[in-house]
């Protein structure tokens, strides 16, 4: 098989794609990238003058796993509830019930509004105190999904409203109910045109999880904070921070990627 020089730099995409890249042109373009990231790299650090010291780190390495398996539990928990606020202020915003409506844009707005930061410290040293609550976790996981409840909700509500009014229509036509209708004919659609902002804000909990270390939760990186401080290796104990964030988003961007062409097909 002869491959032309051309097509080793230049795919079509979209609908003049005929079909699937070549894997040795992928893996061609892979070692080039790759290649082309360590020259970076090389050029940016020859001048730092810096002494990576791993043993150090590697004797609290349990500490980093505690945190990465910490991380995955807030996150994952975070990721379920923020999903269900979405849905329930979705509906919330079209209710018949004005002080339902009032109170869906009063979050949605408060919320996109003002920083996760500020939001952390008045939810956990303001209200979750004077409730009673003292699971920081639990608190932490219900901060979180807060938070991103706002803007999956603002996802899911453009991804309906995007639907034609042509589709609601049909529905009312043939006698369905609104459950039906949203059920059937209306989810579907939405779903598929919702799945690449939801793959972004669900890969944003995972990240903005680091922020509850302010209110004293062992997640990843309040622990790689503690090894920095016990240690003084800063980039020895942040480069594993970076790395564990990547492996945590990535499946997340791959799958849901994969699931978006299974959809399509």
């Amino acid at each position: 098989m002869i491959i032309k020089l051309k097509d080793l730099f230049i795919h079509e995409l979209g609908y003049k794609r005929k079909k699937k890249l070549n894997p040795l042109i992928y893996l061609f373009n892979l070692v080039l990238l790759i290649v082309f990231i360590v020259i970076i790299f090389y050029f940016m650090f020859k001048n730092v003058s810096y002494t990576f010291n791993w043993d150090s780190v590697f004797e609290y390495k349990q500490k980093f796993i505690d945190g990465f398996i910490m991380t995955i539990i807030i996150s994952f928990f975070a990721l379920i509830l923020s999903f269900a606020i979405g849905l329930f202020f979705t509906y919330a915003q079209n209710s018949r019930l004005l002080m339902l409506r009032f109170f869906s844009r009063f979050y949605i707005e408060i919320i996109r509004g003002t920083p996760l930061l500020v939001q952390i410290l008045i939810f956990f040293y303001v209200f979750a105190n004077n409730l009673g609550f003292e699971n920081r976790y639990i608190v932490g996981i219900f901060i979180l999904a807060l938070f991103a409840g706002a803007y999956v909700c603002e996802i899911i509500r453009g991804a309906i409203e995007s639907i034609d009014i042509a589709q609601y229509e049909t529905s009312i036509s043939l006698g369905m109910t609104n459950y039906q209708m949203y059920r059937y004919i209306i989810f579907p659609q939405a779903f598929t045109r919702m799945i690449p902002a939801l793959t972004g804000q669900f890969a944003s909990i995972i990240k903005d999880s680091s922020l509850l270390s302010i209110i004293s939760i062992s997640e990843f990186t309040m622990n790689a904070q503690e090894v920095n401080a016990y240690t003084y290796s800063t980039f020895e104990s942040y480069i594993p921070l970076a790395i564990g964030y990547l492996l945590l988003t990535y499946p997340i961007s791959y799958y849901t990627k994969r699931l978006e062409n299974n959809i399509k097909k």
